[in-house]
């Protein structure tokens, strides 16, 4: 059971074309049973953009979270309810985030809210979700520095992604450094965790060299030109890329057109996912790199399975799978359980119940929810293939522990979160023992 509301107009047919699938999808799973009352269904909040720069990425999602919320119906609903999808677009617009959110959480009533991509709009409907006591489930890696009572990051944190793949790129013998990324809060803070780590690893400020641009970003020509020529000092240089949303796009093209190659400028990607790849001729990237904690060529009867429920689903076999399509399957399978556990879809029971629980990754392995409100989860580099698709050339041998705060800032080093008894406290000191901020009640 799906509803759509406040969708803003679409930027491209290829937009358009998904939107209207999703919404023909949803018309024919919405369909309420005659006499079954609103409060006889549980409302989940799906808070994706739908146009705008982001939507390149967050589309999918939606769709997602519909294949989920169709599975759990097939299933028995929850409680002995069915559950019905409350879709909104917040059109990439982060002040939005914060109205749409509220409008879930106060007219909608949803217990649980599946949404965000970029950090800013996490940012942005923070404060809402605190206030009102809300959940949300956040599917996208970021830049950590963050636990709230409210919030559980199912994406990987900058210990599950950014510094394993720094490391791998150091064990290639790369020796200098292109931070570049879209200027918002996930690439400043990972870039300043990344610099900090670099220089800790005996990294020059000569062999760094940090970029930022707009969202939408789109002539790349002169900045390429100067990782161009940043990487013709004599050592090797990798770009190690934030850069977010249809940016991307150019970008690469941009690489391509001037002859960087993975064999002399390797670009390692956080943002940049099957998805992504979906809409550009990927010959001139192959053996370009990007660092996820799940690939959709992964072999494992879980992921084959997952990818054919979503082809039978989106009825379109062409569609991809991406990493945080994989961090809303988990985010998704482990509110159930901790809804099935307390009973209830209240959010302090439910916050309690999933601290513990685990439930399998697509990878293989198990996903456990920790006392910091983020997951467990394997660290994958891929390499871009000629199909769009990425083979995996390193993985870490079992799952990392997802870290709240950053062990390479100053600030951050002493901190712990742990939303359990005693501490209940999201940046809790572990030298002066108390709590920097709110906690909870």
């Amino acid at each position: 059971m799906i509803r759509h509301y406040g969708v803003t107009s679409m930027r491209n047919s290829g937009l358009i074309r998904q939107f209207v699938l999703g919404s023909g999808l949803a018309l024919g799973l919405g369909l309420a049973v005659p006499g079954q009352a609103a409060e006889d269904t549980i409302k989940i909040g799906v808070l994706h953009s739908l146009s705008g720069t982001m939507a390149i990425s967050e589309t999918t999602l939606k769709d997602t979270i519909l294949m989920l919320v169709d599975e759990q119906n097939k299933k028995g609903g929850l409680l002995g309810k069915k559950l019905e999808a409350v879709v909104v677009d917040p059109a990439s617009n982060w002040p939005l985030f914060a109205e749409k959110a509220r409008e879930l959480l106060e007219k909608d009533k949803v217990a649980a809210v599946f949404g965000c991509w970029t950090s800013v709009s996490r940012k942005s409907v923070l404060p809402v979700f605190e206030e009102l006591n809300g959940l949300l489930f956040y599917p996208v890696q970021y830049e950590g520095e963050e636990s709230s009572k409210n919030v559980f990051y199912t994406g990987a944190a900058p210990n599950q992604q950014a510094i394993p793949a720094v490391d791998y790129l150091m064990d290639l013998g790369v020796k200098r450094w292109v931070l570049a990324g879209t200027d918002y809060v996930y690439p400043r803070t990972t870039n300043k965790i990344l610099e900090a780590y670099l220089k800790l690893k005996g990294v020059a400020d000569a062999d760094i060299l940090i970029n930022y641009t707009p969202f939408g970003h789109s002539d790349w020509q002169s900045i390429v030109s100067d990782i161009k020529k940043f990487g013709s000092a004599g050592k090797k240089t990798a770009v190690v890329s934030t850069i977010n949303g249809d940016a991307n796009v150019p970008f690469y093209k941009e690489l391509g057109n001037q002859g960087i190659s993975a064999e002399n400028i390797p670009v390692v990607a956080f943002s940049v996912g099957e998805e992504e790849l979906s809409g550009i001729d990927t010959k001139p990237l192959v053996g370009h790199l990007a660092a996820w904690n799940y690939f959709m060529s992964v072999d494992t009867p879980e992921n084959a399975a997952f990818i054919q429920t979503w082809h039978d689903f989106i009825k379109n076999p062409k569609r991809v799978t991406n990493d945080p399509m994989e961090a809303h399957y988990i985010g998704f399978n482990l509110w159930v359980q901790a809804v099935e556990k307390a009973g209830t879809t209240d959010t302090d029971k439910v916050e309690q119940a999933i601290i513990g629980l685990e439930t399998p990754n697509l990878t293989g392995g198990i996903a456990k929810m920790l006392p910091n409100h983020h997951i467990t989860k394997p660290v994958l580099i891929g390499e871009i293939q000629d199909d769009g698709q990425f083979a995996v050339v390193w993985e870490t041998e079992g799952t990392v522990p997802g870290d709240a705060w950053s062990d390479y800032l100053p600030g951050s080093k002493d901190l712990e979160a742990d939303w359990t008894t005693p501490i209940k406290c999201g940046n809790y000191n572990t030298l002066t023992k108390t709590c920097l901020g709110a906690s909870a009640p």
